[in-house]
């Protein structure tokens, strides 16, 4: 899952209108976010298959930090524990909590197994959504399209960076993943995981057009 991702932090303003789309971005994105510093830091492995099928150019042998259920839940926890401090809002805090569980379930949905349950068990679980690119696309571009026009029914633009900073946010992400379908497999394992870390832009761009829109609901 990809995209998806990025259409469950749109939509969760619709059910936390007063948080900032920037900490609701990042909570269905965190486990993403944290995968290619632990990459880096040899915390968790990845092996690159070159050759293999769209959207399995990747074998993720080892992230439980980042990805397994368990850890999410710690990572919810503490997310939505550090914004409930700062903010006092229940209902961001809620949402971003669900937001960071999120990604673990819509993984599932679309990985072969090997989405861990707990950090040391050896159970690992997939539906396998990924074994039909077709299908895959479908869904995720379905899911984009649902996640921009909830966030585009919920607030209106002030101004120039209110609309078009998220049209063109929701555009590259729509670019992004059809050139993600056609890439191959990333060269070397540093390599993916440099680019991935671009990724911790996304939450500050979602911030910034966001303040530049109002809540209409």
């Amino acid at each position: 899952m990809f995209i998806g991702h990025f259409a469950v932090g749109l939509a969760s303003k619709r059910v936390a209108p007063k948080a900032s789309l920037g900490p609701l971005m990042a909570a269905p994105l965190l486990a993403d976010l944290l995968w290619p510093v632990f990459l880096l830091l040899g915390w968790e492995q990845v092996r690159i298959v070159p050759g293999g099928k769209t959207f399995q150019v990747l074998e993720f042998t080892s992230y439980p930090y980042s990805h397994s259920l368990e850890m999410d839940v710690v990572w919810g926890l503490l997310f939505a524990g550090a914004y409930w401090a700062f903010t006092r809002y229940r209902a961001g805090a809620v949402v971003i909590f669900c937001g960071v569980l999120s990604h673990w379930v819509m993984d599932v949905i679309v990985h072969v197994p090997d989405m861990p349950i707990t950090v040391h068990g050896s159970t690992h679980i997939g539906l396998g959504l990924w074994n039909s690119a077709a299908v895959t696309v479908v869904v995720e571009y379905f899911l984009l399209i649902a996640g921009v026009w909830i966030y585009g029914r919920t607030t209106r633009s002030r101004d120039g960076v209110g609309r078009w900073g998220f049209r063109a946010f929701a555009l590259l992400l729509a670019l992004l993943y059809a050139s993600s379908i056609f890439a191959g497999a990333p060269p070397t394992v540093p390599a993916l995981a440099g680019g991935t870390l671009a990724l911790w832009l996304f939450p500050l761009w979602a911030w910034w057009f966001d303040r530049h829109r109002d809540v209409v609901v």
